[in-house]
């Protein structure tokens, strides 16, 4: 079986004696230096001024839209549009937090949102306060553009980059395009810390209230002239209560000093992780899509860098899929595209039924019903892509 991901993190036997050490020798495992250290890592990478590191990019997701609710930016019953192409917890945190969840439609060939599908829904939702687009396996369609409409109509612009880690799009790094952006380190992704997520943002007051957002609301992972104005704001004793007081809504969604060492260890792979990625998508779709009789063409060539998460296939009709899931049986594993079309999800259709009735996506649904990937990691071997290749031609 060619497993979608073989290890739980890059160079897994090295790493994994370091980590063994470091549990060892370490004082704290709780949130600490390890953690702020890859805070500061990450967002040098990303080329943004803050990143916050919580322990999952579903939590990510959650926090960055609870933030923007606690500083008045969002409230509730406000419009939110969506990828109708995604994960779950990309969608579920708009419903759980008292926001109204709208589709919007991809196009086929980049898997993503464009200007013209965002545009679409704007005639009918002019609304619209966010957009929370999805950067999806890798993909962007042109989110130059669609900055622009969110800049012209005052809609908020958040990416979640969870699976585009390293890709860029005229010039520029997938997850910069927005306000901000959130980034998923689960296993399988395109840099491991087995669990773990991060939101980057160039906003300082976005920032720091998703770090009270992370840690129950108080103020103990500020920096000391970040707590002195908190404190002074509301008058708490810095001696006594202030290790104890909760400024504004928030959860306990802290990383470890485990995922936080992890996480400084991995970015030395990350560069060389992405440039395997690439030339595996590149040599098994240029053999794979050569023709269109089976699959629907994808397009790469406006991308820069192109940071693939997995392959996907989107075949012509359903017994063109359902042959190639028997043919994988054992073989390779497969999965639907992510989570496939939300709106065709039970909790979907439960919270949000009127919106499944009222807005057409084509386009995700055909994915849904007809697309499938397998996986694209950096270890795979030269006989593993040729099995891959031979199996979907």
């Amino acid at each position: 079986m060619i497993k979608l991901i073989k290890s739980s993190y890059y160079n897994e036997a090295e790493t994994s004696k370091k980590l063994a050490n470091f549990i060892v020798s370490t004082k704290q495992l709780s949130f600490g230096s390890e953690c702020e250290k890859f805070e500061d890592n990450f967002s040098t990478y990303q080329g943004r001024k803050e990143c916050v590191f919580l322990n999952s990019g579903s939590s990510a997701n959650l926090a960055i839209i609870q933030a923007l609710i606690n500083l008045g930016r969002l409230k509730k019953g406000d419009k939110i549009g969506f990828s109708a192409l995604t994960w779950s917890t990309n969608v579920m945190p708009i419903i759980q937090l008292g926001l109204v969840a709208i589709p919007i439609d991809v196009e086929i060939n980049t898997l993503n949102v464009s200007s013209q599908t965002f545009k679409k829904i704007l005639t009918n939702y002019p609304d619209i306060k966010m957009l929370f687009i999805t950067n999806l396996l890798g993909w962007t369609n042109d989110i130059d553009e669609i900055a622009k409409i969110c800049v012209s109509n005052n809609i908020l612009l958040i990416e979640d980059n969870c699976e585009s880690l390293g890709s860029v799009y005229m010039g520029k790094k997938l997850g910069n395009f927005g306000l901000a952006s959130t980034f998923s380190f689960y296993v399988g992704h395109h840099m491991s810390t087995v669990e773990g997520g991060a939101v980057c943002t160039d906003d300082e007051e976005l920032a720091t209230m998703i770090r009270l957002v992370r840690a129950h609301g108080w103020d103990r992972n500020l920096s000391s002239d970040q707590q002195l104005l908190m404190r002074k704001k509301f008058n708490v004793n810095s001696t006594f209560y202030s290790r104890y007081t909760f400024y504004d809504l928030g959860f306990n969604l802290r990383p470890t000093e485990i995922s936080g060492f992890l996480g400084n260890n991995q970015l030395q792979y990350l560069d060389q992780i992405i440039r395997i990625r690439e030339s595996n998508y590149a040599e098994i779709a240029s053999e794979i899509l050569s023709s269109d009789e089976k699959y629907f063409k994808l397009k790469t060539e406006h991308m820069d860098v192109f940071s693939n998460f997995a392959i996907p296939l989107i075949c012509r009709n359903i017994n063109i899929r359902d042959e190639l899931v028997k043919k994988c049986h054992e073989n390779i594993e497969i999965r639907p595209v992510v989570g496939g079309d939300m709106t065709e999800q039970p909790f979907y259709l439960k919270y949000m039924s009127e919106y499944k009735t009222g807005i057409s996506v084509s386009n995700a649904s055909l994915i849904h019903h007809q697309g499938l990937y397998f996986g694209n990691n950096p270890d795979l071997t030269k006989e593993e892509k040729q099995y891959i290749i031979k199996t979907f031609q």
